[in-house]
């Protein structure tokens, strides 16, 4: 054999490990350390994770085995050790999981699937699935029955282990909630540069391993249900040159690469992604390099408080109490005077009304012989006609304007239930209406309420009575609605009004009395149920908006409360029934 074919085999041979080692490596989930194993090492359990209870029976094993599920630490040790040896070392969940209710059951299987071997068992584990964490690390709702089958097989000690762990892990709402930390990522509105949060969920222990959980999420991109909605200004190319730690002058260090094309302003939006994404993690300062170098000339370290106001756009100015509709008449929510002009004289015959973010827009649908039409113009002036759009229209809704003394050029409104249509401001100055793709919410049922997000990217509808969450999605001439998921679909049944408290967070009311009013992440993973104490159901309206307090309309007139547990309290402007609040957005 000559010298040059051994090097040849020598050099396949090292390939051929290289490649062998890094699918070993792909597999090991991010909770544990990666290191390279040999065989006999896979399915080694640290002596510090107690083995299950001695004779414990098979209904025991699988539902002990579910609660440990939740803990992802030691490569899943925890729920590793209710399964037999052979599935010790082989077993790889994925990334996701099915999250179910905590009361679920686990049942012998019966029938043809009962083994005959009275040394095996197939158990049921049955409940119902809230929803699923995607291997982005995002909850998707998804409300459905849920079965699982566990085979069980008794070992040479008599005790009963498991050979056929699930693929994906199953764990309660509880033990989630108690295991799992909820963090927002960061990524950019398309216009303008406000910054958006993407709620993800990463394994709350241990604690120091939090800041490099979230730099991953953030440079693997926005979650699966804002792709195309949000963009990245890290973009595809910026990698971690080593692990987020510590330093010894106590700054959190994140040494990136890849980002040395980038403008000075991309720098400084990069910046702040990382800083306020790792801002619910760590109090430390951010020290952020780019190829061991200060990513922003001059200045090495950040907190967030050092960073822009990115929000200012998005989110309505102290100055602007909000409005209200009341007899066909715009009044002030700060002292129930009419607004400025016709529209609070009584010249137009308001049926519902929105104000532009800035304050300096209004958006009007009117009653007349024929149906409804749309206003929009300059608040305080004449509000011209758009055209009549249809029979019926929703209460209206602006986009965010794309600078601090720029007008919004698109409001958006649903016409007869079925088409949601933006209304773009032209060159000229005129309207014009322009049909939004939102096929797959219309499909669940007639459209009766629609808010755009005050940052533009997400839509919160209410369609045949459930509120539905979907990301906006723009190309050049044309806007989709991507994504919808259906929130609290059990819980929150008759929705009549919805609106954004926050970014990432929002407010529903229905006409349900065990749930008048109900506040909710944009998620969907949990609901808190505000009191009924004081309200006169049926609750018609409510409005909500960053650092203000809820307003409801009910039967009796207009109440607020600031918080879940307060007890509402009559608005200082309540005027009686039929009045409708609304702040700008």
């Amino acid at each position: 054999m000559s010298g040059t074919t051994v090097r040849r085999g020598r050099t396949l041979l090292a390939l051929l490990c290289c490649l062998l080692l890094a699918g070993a490596c792909a597999n090991i989930p991010e909770e544990s350390t990666p290191e390279v194993v040999t065989g006999d090492q896979l399915g080694q359990i640290s002596p510090d994770v107690p083995e299950p209870a001695k004779d414990a029976d098979v209904l025991t094993v699988v539902r002990e085995f579910v609660h440990a599920s939740a803990k992802p630490a030691g490569d899943n040790a925890a729920a590793r050790v209710y399964l037999d040896e052979e599935s010790r070392k082989s077993w790889q969940p994925a990334r996701g999981m099915s999250i179910i209710d905590n009361t679920f059951g686990t049942v012998y299987a019966t029938g043809e699937e009962k083994p005959a071997d009275p040394n095996e068992r197939v158990v049921k584990v049955r409940g119902f699935q809230l929803g699923r964490l995607g291997s982005d690390s995002a909850f998707i709702p998804t409300k459905m029955p849920y079965e699982l089958s566990v085979e069980l097989r008794k070992q040479v000690d008599g005790q009963w282990r498991i050979v056929n762990p699930p693929p994906n892990l199953v764990i309660t709402e509880e033990d989630f909630a108690k295991n799992y930390l909820r963090v927002p990522v960061y990524f950019f509105a398309q216009d303008p540069s406000a910054l958006v949060p993407d709620l993800r969920y990463v394994p709350a222990r241990p604690q120091s391993e939090l800041p490099g959980r979230v730099v991953d999420l953030l440079l693997a991109g926005p979650s699966e249900g804002l792709s195309g909605a949000v963009r990245n200004p890290l973009g595809d190319d910026a990698v971690l040159d080593n692990n987020v730690n510590p330093t010894a002058d106590g700054a959190l260090l994140v040494p990136l690469s890849g980002l040395e094309d980038r403008s000075e302003n991309e720098k400084q939006l990069i910046v702040a992604q990382v800083v306020r994404s790792l801002q619910n993690v760590t109090v430390s300062r951010i020290r952020i390099l780019s190829d061991g170098a200060a990513l922003v000339d001059g200045h090495v370290d950040w907190r967030p408080s050092e960073l822009p106001s990115y929000e200012a756009l998005v989110a309505p100015s102290a100055d602007l109490p909000g409005l209200m509709t009341l007899e066909g008449r715009i009044r002030s929510l700060a002292d129930g005077q009419p607004i400025p002009g016709p529209a609070g004289s009584g010249a137009y015959k308001v049926q519902s009304a929105a104000q532009s973010i800035g304050g300096t827009q209004i958006a009007i649908v009117e009653q007349t012989g024929n149906g409804v039409r749309l206003r929009v113009g300059e608040f305080g002036g004449e509000v011209p006609v758009v055209e009549q759009l249809g029979k019926t229209l929703t209460r209206p809704t602006w986009r965010p304007s794309s600078g601090p003394n720029a007008a919004s050029g698109e409001v958006w409104t649903v016409v007869d239930g079925r088409q949601i249509v933006r209304v773009l401001r032209t060159p000229q100055g005129a309207w014009t209406p322009q049909p939004v793709d939102a096929t797959d919410i219309a499909a669940i049922g007639p459209i009766t309420d629609l808010r755009l997000s005050r940052d533009g990217v997400r839509v919160a509808a209410i369609a045949g009575g459930k509120l539905v969450v979907a990301s906006v999605v723009r190309s050049s001439d044309s806007v989709t609605l991507r994504a919808p998921r259906v929130l609290q679909e059990d819980a929150l049944g008759n929705v009549v009004d919805v609106d954004w408290a926050t970014q990432d967070t929002l407010v529903a009311a229905t006409s349900l009395q065990a749930a008048p009013v109900a506040r909710l992440p944009v998620d969907g993973l949990r609901i808190d149920k505000f009191s009924g104490s004081n309200l006169t159901p049926p609750v018609t309206a409510v409005t909500a908006a960053p650092s203000r307090s809820v307003v409801v309309a009910d039967s009796m007139g207009l109440w607020t409360a600031g918080e879940v547990g307060e007890v509402w309290r009559p608005h200082p402007q309540s005027p009686g029934a039929d009045a409708v609040p609304f702040y700008p957005g």
